[in-house]
């Protein structure tokens, strides 16, 4: 156990959100604390590809992407679940690069720059009073003046906050499952292969390694007794597309990467005074946006806002006021639109009409494309 520390900002969880926006304020001069439960290097179920919107961004972390022969996607083809194919040109694309790869390059520079990091370091409790945060960890006590919850899609600390999602037991449950997979597979492309109540994204990383995920209700595996080969064998590789993978890859894993219990929506962005950033916010479905972009964009939002109350600018009534606003504005939309869209790709029929109609007007595709992706910034 250590002794009691305080700092001017902690943050809990050191995914793409929580590092990113460690880095800034440690930039910037300010103290701060990160708790990550696990141990970098690791992996973690994620599509891997990540919009050219966030390229420049995070090589002014400090991260040197262009270095790093990373494959650029511009291609997308999605496939429907009996197996008629849409092709479409992106026109801003996006790189590939695992997450193994990209948090602990992030950590590494996070410390570098500062910031106090306390891996395989679990968060137990968070109270606020009197204008500070008490932070319980495995690894003692800390205080802080701002809080920041990071902790991604799912946490104990959900259930401990009491947070509202959490008693939404009519909302669908996803799970999520990734392997890293060895094919012959183009660097330039990403593939989003549809099934029943489920999708799968395939797509280049580093090392000539292709990603891929999908995301299924929780539905098909219970119906498959929990038996994650025996969905893919009845359900995904139903997708022509999808047992041809299947079948002609090597897998890299022993075991698959999975996460349970997803619910895709948004959340509260404030809770009990903690700022709640990337996925802890709300999560979006992954054919209809890109999380990962969101995280890393919220957080070089939010660094503004926390800089403008750690100099007396604003009170933290108006920090929590704009830091909603501003979440709302930027990132609601595309959650909701995306938790729209997931029940109607739900619909084998409908998603089979979809892909065909949208084969023959391009612009309309585009249209969606480019609501999954946003600006540079």
């Amino acid at each position: 156990m250590i002794q009691q520390n305080t700092y001017q900002i902690a943050l809990i969880g050191g995914g793409l959100a929580g590092l990113s926006l460690a880095i800034q304020m440690s930039d910037a001069g300010y103290s701060c604390v990160l708790f990550e439960k696990n141990k970098y290097p690791f992996h973690k179920v994620c599509g891997e590809y990540i919009s050219m919107e966030s390229f420049d961004f995070i090589e002014r972390l400090g991260l040197p992407l262009s270095e790093m022969n990373l494959p650029h996607i511009n291609k997308l083809e999605v496939s429907s679940p009996k197996g008629k194919l849409l092709e479409h040109e992106l026109c801003l694309g996006g790189f590939g690069i695992s997450r193994f790869l990209l948090d602990e390059k992030l950590a590494e520079l996070a410390i570098k720059k500062g910031v106090e990091i306390y891996q395989e370091c679990k968060v137990n409790n968070v109270e606020f009073l009197n204008e500070e945060f008490t932070i319980e960890t495995d690894k003692g006590i800390f205080t802080s003046t701002i809080c920041i919850g990071a902790w991604g899609k799912r946490s104990n600390m959900d259930k401990k906050l009491n947070r509202n999602f959490i008693q939404a037991n009519s909302e669908h449950n996803y799970v999520g499952i990734k392997y890293h997979i060895k094919c012959d597979f183009p660097s330039d492309l990403i593939q989003l292969h549809n099934f029943k109540n489920g999708y799968c994204g395939i797509s280049k990383v580093e090392n000539d390694v292709c990603c891929l995920c999908y995301l299924t209700d929780a539905e098909n595996l219970k119906i498959n007794n929990g038996n994650i080969k025996k969905m893919e064998e009845q359900v995904l590789m139903k997708n022509p597309y999808l047992k041809k993978i299947f079948e002609g890859s090597e897998f890299l894993f022993e075991e698959p990467v999975t996460i349970s219990q997803i619910k895709i929506g948004a959340r509260n962005a404030v809770d009990q005074h903690i700022l709640m950033l990337g996925d802890t916010a709300g999560f979006i479905a992954p054919l209809s946006g890109n999380g990962m972009s969101i995280a890393l964009r919220g957080s070089f939002l939010t660094h503004f806002l926390l800089k403008n109350f750690i100099e007396k600018k604003i009170s933290r009534d108006e920090l929590e006021k704009n830091y909603s606003t501003m979440w709302n504005k930027n990132f609601k939309s595309r959650v909701v639109f995306s938790k729209s869209l997931q029940k109607l790709l739900s619909n084998v029929s409908l998603t089979n009409f979809a892909i065909s109609t949208l084969s023959k007007f391009p612009f309309l595709t585009k249209q969606i494309v480019n609501r999954t992706h946003g600006k540079p910034f």
